[in-house]
């Protein structure tokens, strides 16, 4: 789905917004998804450790290209405290981006807003560390 200078751009976004939260993304992307969006994200979520984070505060975008489907999840350090339509929002905002073709961009927005939102609830911490990798995950469906 995307080039590998477009990978970098959006991990490069990743890494920028954890440079000031504590939170920690990542970018999966799955050929298929025959299912529930959600429960394939839910699954991905696990299958990847994002909810073995300290603070449980990972949040995972998750594509599924043929099948034109893509979620945002947030672990439940964070439902606990974003409004209950955050997710929706974000997946909104990034959804107008896509009808547009702007996958990257829109990707990367939903990026940088989730790390503001992140800053606010999670600061980046002096002793913060990298928890999860930044780099695209492939899911082999």
């Amino acid at each position: 789905m995307f080039s590998e200078e477009e990978c970098k751009v959006i991990e490069k976004a990743i890494e920028d917004a954890e440079l000031n939260c504590s939170g920690e993304m990542r970018v999966h992307i799955d050929k298929k998804c025959d299912g529930d969006i959600i429960e394939a994200a839910v699954r991905t979520f696990h299958m990847l450790s994002m909810h073995k984070t300290e603070l449980r505060n990972g949040v995972l975008f998750y594509f599924a290209y043929e099948s034109r489907k893509f979620a945002v999840i947030g672990d439940v350090g964070i439902d606990k405290k974003v409004p209950k339509n955050f997710w929706d929002d974000v997946a909104q905002e990034m959804e107008a981006k896509f009808r547009q073709g702007e996958f990257v961009e829109g990707l990367c927005n939903g990026v940088r807003r989730c790390g503001e939102k992140l800053q606010e609830f999670f600061p980046h911490q002096a002793n913060d560390v990298n928890e999860l990798t930044n780099a695209i995950s492939f899911g082999e469906n």
